[in-house]
């Protein structure tokens, strides 16, 4: 749905401004590792002995209730982007129903590593959001947007790398869990009759090895993803006096293009 609103930003050209935005709300990913963090206990239950099963459901119940949290910091920190590149381009949208996605609020969370700041600049950044969408952007450029949303930006996305460590610490968790199964039983399995099932765990024990080689790299990748997004911002709320500008203008294509390529490398696999 498009707004008739006039374009309150520079009259310079703002299109590597929206072309880092555009990249930026990609986020490496980070949605698809979030719900593999919700789904760990799914996948690691045939292999886990009674006792260990348990625990497991216990740590699935507690995963489950902060999954609604972990991902309304994503979709913050991704309708802020696109917001940022509704206001370096032409064209509006309504984007107001993403503002009901959000959430009612996020809670901090010790063993998440989610801590009052996170908590402080989910809210500062949600109400910018809300103020900026519901008034049809009038009144806001992209400086502005910057200058009101680079502090809790900043800190949200510190909270998303929190997050993403999170999450792959749960994945070497279930690795060691998964091919620690085999590890011990397969030397155990020396009778004949043992061969065909033996040969299928080791086929089985080779697959889940190269998935868990592959995730640990989507793990790295979302981290430099974010990183990037958080440098790029930074470098643009440094030189809003002069966006025009060469050294700007190439810094930021660099950045998207880099976000691309990380972008590109998650989704080689599906995960």
């Amino acid at each position: 749905m498009f707004l008739l609103v006039g374009c309150a930003s520079t009259t310079i050209s703002l299109q590597e401004v929206r072309e880092f935005a555009d990249a930026s709300a990609k986020l490496g990913g980070y949605g698809e590792l979030s719900n593999r963090f919700r789904g760990t206990y799914a996948r690691e239950q045939p292999y886990l002995s009674p006792a260990a099963d348990l625990l497991a459901r216990e740590t699935d119940v507690k995963r489950r209730a902060v999954y609604d949290d972990f991902v309304s910091v994503q979709r913050t920190v991704v309708l802020y982007m696109q917001t940022l590149s509704l206001l370096a381009g032409d064209a509006r949208y309504d984007l107001s129903a993403q503002i009901d996605e959000l959430g009612n609020g996020l809670k901090a969370n010790a063993e998440s590593g989610l801590e009052q700041r996170h908590v402080a600049a989910y809210t500062g950044l949600t109400r910018l959001l809300t103020r900026v969408i519901a008034s049809g952007y009038q009144g806001r450029s992209v400086e502005t947007m910057v200058r009101d949303g680079d502090a809790d930006l900043q800190t949200l996305i510190d909270g998303m790398l929190t997050l993403t460590r999170l999450y792959a610490k749960t994945n070497e968790n279930e690795k060691k869990t998964v091919l620690g199964m085999f590890d011990i039983e397969i030397p155990f399995s020396k009778k004949a009759q043992d061969r065909m099932l033996v040969t299928l765990a080791k086929v089985h024990y080779m697959s889940k090895s190269s998935e868990y080689r592959l995730l640990d790299r989507r793990y790295d990748l979302a981290q430099q993803g974010l990183i990037k997004v958080s440098q790029g911002h930074k470098k643009l709320r440094e030189n809003l006096a002069n966006l025009s500008g060469l050294e700007i203008r190439s810094a930021l294509a660099k950045f998207a293009s880099d976000l691309r390529m990380i972008h590109n490398a998650m989704n080689d696999k599906p995960i």
